[in-house]
């Protein structure tokens, strides 16, 4: 039998437009939100119902939740006691729980798996779902795979302390795990905003495995190492745990404030929802943002020495959507003046230009690769 940190099991559903069929249960489909809410406790300390809580029937995150399947990958560390809630020791709810030794991933895989393989890696706060206008652009000549990153729309959410930080250098030791799970054999990879520095990191390390690296508004100058307000709230003291429980705050705000997105109310849902039914989305930001202000800069520095280093041989393109209100365009050429990257300019789009502009980032990933 394969090994846990490379098997998956599907939700029992048709898979994107061009990928292959996913293997299929005997078991219904379940929604996306039986993911999260399945016993009676709940999650104690989160915001939930109300104006901007889901009808009753299908809905948008179900439809997505639907085209994908779940990757066993990257071990727990310490011991498997239940997670409580930082603030009254509540046991939290199902949802908070780990699901077992090794974390779950959703993955949505669009094209043949006999194409060559992109991974679409969403920036921070987002999720797979900002390449729902990709995958099918890409789906006829590459394999494409999107997924949610650990504390992140459907994948696990553990909180910290109980399995998993969220610091920077755990999530380069997850996306290695994942990427082995996933496509062990070459790839290329998209990576949005600020995963970025991440993704180099792991890239540095495994250049062998890299046909192709494309950043779209990485934070690269020394002005991009200071998160925008908009994120930066999520950190401060008691204040950032509840600014991180309001899920127009986190998922409504900290999208549409980075750029000219518009975003429609479909859409929105599937952004709130795991901040709608679980306190865990926003306790992870709170980690994942303190984290960021801890190491972004450190980890930049990093990042634009191993661009700029003689032993980078690795072909990579930055595209940058000109309408970024977080990261400045300043210093971003001077950057790449004099090195072998590239520079593609997105005019009409802003920080998530997979959001704004998702068939033209398609085509532009297409006709780089």
């Amino acid at each position: 039998p394969p090994s846990p940190a490379a098997s998956s099991s599907a939700p029992g559903s048709p898979s994107a437009p061009g990928a292959a069929p996913l293997a299929r249960t005997t078991r219904s489909i379940p929604r996306a939100r039986d993911l999260y809410v399945d016993d009676d406790i709940g999650d104690g300390f989160s915001f939930s119902g109300g104006k901007y809580a889901e009808a009753e029937g299908p809905s948008k995150s179900d439809e997505w939740f639907a085209q994908g399947r779940m990757v066993k990958a990257h071990a727990l560390y310490g011991n498997k006691e239940k997670a409580k809630d930082p603030f009254f020791g509540l046991t939290m709810g199902s949802g908070s729980q780990s699901s077992g030794d090794v974390f779950n991933w959703f993955c949505v895989e669009a094209g043949s798996s006999s194409n060559p393989t992109v991974l679409l890696i969403h920036g921070f706060p987002s999720q797979a779902y900002s390449y729902r206008n990709v995958l099918p652009v890409l789906s006829d000549k590459y394999r494409s795979i999107a997924f949610d990153w650990l504390g992140f729309g459907f994948s696990d959410k553990p909180q910290p302390k109980y399995g998993f930080d969220y610091t920077l250098d755990e999530y380069t030791s997850a996306l290695e795990s994942l990427i082995d799970a996933v496509a062990p054999d070459k790839l290329s990879i998209v990576v949005q905003g600020y995963f970025a520095p991440i993704v180099v990191k792991y890239a540095n390390e495994h250049q062998d495995k890299l046909n192709h690296l494309i950043l779209v508004n990485p934070p690269i100058t020394d002005k991009h190492a200071k998160l925008p307000s908009t994120l930066a709230c999520f950190s401060n003291f008691l204040l950032g745990e509840v600014f991180s429980q309001d899920p127009l705050r986190a998922s409504d705000k900290a999208l549409t404030s980075s750029g000219p997105y518009m975003m429609k109310e479909e859409d929105a849902t599937v952004y709130r929802r795991p901040y709608l039914v679980s306190g865990a989305s926003g306790f992870a930001l709170n980690a994942i943002t303190r984290a960021m202000g801890k190491d972004l800069k450190a980890y930049i520095e990093s990042m634009r020495s191993i661009l700029a280093s003689d032993s980078w041989n690795t072909k990579t393109t930055i595209c940058w959507g000109l309408r970024d209100r977080w990261l400045t365009y300043d210093g971003v050429e001077d950057f790449c003046d004099g090195l072998k990257h590239n520079v593609v300019q997105l005019p009409m789009a802003g920080h998530h230009a997979q959001e704004d502009r998702g068939e033209e980032l398609g085509n532009i990933i297409k006709r780089i690769l």
